[in-house]
């Protein structure tokens, strides 16, 4: 007989100090919204054209439709039992504490890598604009005022990614309409380009299969971040229905702002224009248009893009934390609540992002290249986690709590293995280049040291 049961609470909400219920329906959407336009966007992605030329389209559209699975995956767990620590609470719940542990983990350590970066990189463009003050300095202030900025009321973390999330969509949706109008021959002056980029300069694929796999890896890697809004939508009024919406709007929100952009500019200017890589294929098509100002708007834009990747990392890291910490996974100093904030996660999150902009200064080859190592695949093992996770949450509910599910994913369960093959598939071509191999046996080194922790924890806990 089957038994219909209620939702389990999420483990980190048994109890204890709560976080607060600050952000709205609209902070959501922007979120959902901004969470996909990165600087890896505006920048990164020329790397990728470089390696792959045209075919980058092929390499964003497959990474894209595995980005899409698994935030269907994570929707539907999330939708079911929102939780502030998101596919770790489901891969504690599912599979066991050590995989909940070193997932969320895992994902802390790569977040608090990425405001590192992500400060080091604003300091870089504020020194450019005003030479005076150093990069450093500019680091310093932008670490506290974010971090103050969480400490807060989290209405405050969903007003700063609100107008965030505003000008980066405002601004590659121009991009969008002037690369049209380039297309089309309205705008440059150049006349209509047709496929002359696209078949020119080596062709489609100008380095072959190795090419696409360099591509490939980069775009996946263009894609982390998506995941906060699982993080954030339970920190709203209504987390169940906030999740499905995010989720529902996921693969349009791909398709327009990734794959239809690289279409765009490999449309527009030939893949090896130098400048794709030095300015950023943005700048690049925007200059080639003959946009007035090009390169200090989309400075500009670049800005802002790292500044709201800094303050999500901030927040998603200390709710990270905060959850980790709740449910016993963490230093109980760490649990303190204030005004709905956890404020001492918050601390440390900032804390260990700032050591590490200090590790990139003292130690740069050794520390600090140890650590974003770790980050490039630190996305890969949580896509591997949300992945088992939602294979075993799937067929349990379908037994106990079916209502719970609002969210379903596609062609289960074909479709979820065949994103875990997929995920799979891109760690066994990181093992194909020097640089990525790197990425590898760091991260396996925090993986397997996390996942001992874990293990033996859990094993403890049985047994007392």
């Amino acid at each position: 007989m089957t038994v219909t049961t209620a939702p389990p609470q999420a483990p980190e909400a048994a109890g204890g100090p709560q976080l607060g219920q600050g952000l709205k329906q609209r902070h959501l959407s922007m979120i959902a919204l901004g969470g996909v336009i990165g600087a890896g966007l505006f920048v990164g992605s020329g790397a990728g054209i470089a390696a792959a030329g045209p075919g980058i389209i092929l390499a964003f559209t497959a990474s894209g439709l595995l980005v899409m699975l698994v935030m269907r995956m994570l929707g539907e767990m999330s939708a079911a039992h929102p939780a502030s620590g998101s596919f770790s609470v489901h891969a504690e719940r599912e599979i066991g504490p050590w995989a909940g542990l070193t997932a969320g983990w895992m994902y802390w350590v790569m977040l608090c890598c990425g405001v590192a970066a992500e400060a080091t990189a604003a300091g870089s463009i504020m020194n450019s604009w005003l030479p005076g003050v150093p990069g450093w300095a500019w680091v310093g202030v932008f670490m506290a005022f974010f971090c103050a900025a969480n400490l807060t009321a989290v209405k405050n973390f969903g007003e700063f990614e609100f107008w965030f999330a505003a000008v980066k969509i405002s601004a590659i949706l121009a991009f969008l309409v002037l690369g049209v109008l380039g297309v089309l021959g309205v705008l440059g002056g150049h006349g209509a380009p047709g496929t002359a980029n696209l078949t020119g300069h080596g062709g489609f694929l100008p380095h072959g299969s190795t090419g696409l796999v360099a591509g490939l890896l980069a775009s996946v890697f263009a894609y982390g971040g998506l995941e906060t809004v699982t993080i954030a939508a339970a920190e709203s009024a209504d987390p169940r229905r906030n999740v499905a919406n995010a989720v529902r709007t996921a693969v349009w929100r791909i398709a327009v702002f990734y794959i239809g952009s690289m279409a765009l500019v490999v449309t527009l200017v030939p893949w090896n224009d130098p400048d794709v890589v030095k300015l950023g294929p943005y700048v690049t098509v925007l200059s080639f248009l003959q946009v007035p100002g090009a390169a200090q708007v989309m400075q500009a834009v670049v800005l802002v893009a790292l500044l709201s990747a800094m303050n999500a990392n901030i927040y998603g890291a200390s709710r990270m934390a905060f959850s980790l910490v709740a449910r016993g996974q963490g230093p109980k100093a760490l649990a303190r609540v204030g005004g709905g904030v956890p404020r001492a996660a918050v601390l440390a999150s900032c804390g260990f992002g700032f050591a590490a902009v200090l590790a990139g200064y003292w130690w740069p080859d050794t520390v600090f290249s140890w650590l974003m190592n770790t980050t490039g695949v630190a996305i890969l093992v949580v896509w591997l986690f949300i992945g088992v996770a939602q294979l075993r949450m799937r067929r349990r509910l379908e037994r106990e709590a079916p209502e719970l599910l609002t969210v379903r994913m596609w062609a289960f369960p074909y479709l979820s293995w065949l994103a875990i093959g997929a995920v799979v598939a891109v760690l066994g071509l990181m093992t194909t280049t020097a640089g990525n191999r790197d990425q590898l046996y760091a991260a396996a080194v925090l993986v397997a040291g996390l996942s001992a922790v874990g293990y033996v924890r859990q094993r403890r806990l049985r047994s007392a």
